[in-house]
């Protein structure tokens, strides 16, 4: 995905660094990162967490909001975002939650995701994404690559 090799250039240039907690997209995001040749110069790593427990415990996600949104939510997302900046030391969150697949029995038929992006402990970016990919491995793809091209959107600014 192209936007990968914008972000790893602009954030080396700027010397800023990245962290991402990823739910719905299952580590894409990181993947895409780590295989940028200067990845070390800015990619500080993530985490991939499921559920309320993982993204609770490790991502600071007040639990509440968590389990009445099934952990999805723009909330969530940012809270993901400031989370895993803090984790990992870095000066950018980017996260993102949501739905790759129906979840009939939460009465969730439709697809979406909510991304946000941190920058120095404050949301630059908190936005709710719909795909037009329909099955699941293209859906997770999908939000992947629009999540960074949001990222790199936010590096232009």
């Amino acid at each position: 995905m192209p936007y990968s090799q914008d972000i790893a250039q602009q954030l080396a240039q700027s010397s800023h660094s990245l962290a991402v907690a990823e739910s719905v997209t299952s580590g894409h995001i990181q993947s895409l990162l780590s295989l940028e040749k200067n990845a070390t110069q800015f990619f500080q790593g993530g985490i991939t967490a499921y559920n309320l427990g993982q993204k609770t415990l490790h991502l600071g996600v007040e639990p509440i909001e968590a389990n009445n949104t099934n952990c999805v939510s723009g909330k969530v997302a940012e809270q993901m975002s400031l989370g895993v900046a803090r984790m990992f030391l870095s000066d950018y969150g980017l996260a993102i939650t949501g739905y790759a697949t129906p979840v009939p029995e939460q009465q969730v038929y439709n697809l979406f995701a909510y991304v946000a992006i941190s920058f120095q402990g404050k949301i630059v970016l908190s936005e709710k994404i719909i795909p037009k990919e329909e099955e699941m491995e293209a859906v997770q793809r999908e939000f992947a690559s629009k999540a960074l091209e949001l990222l790199a959107q936010c590096l232009n600014k």
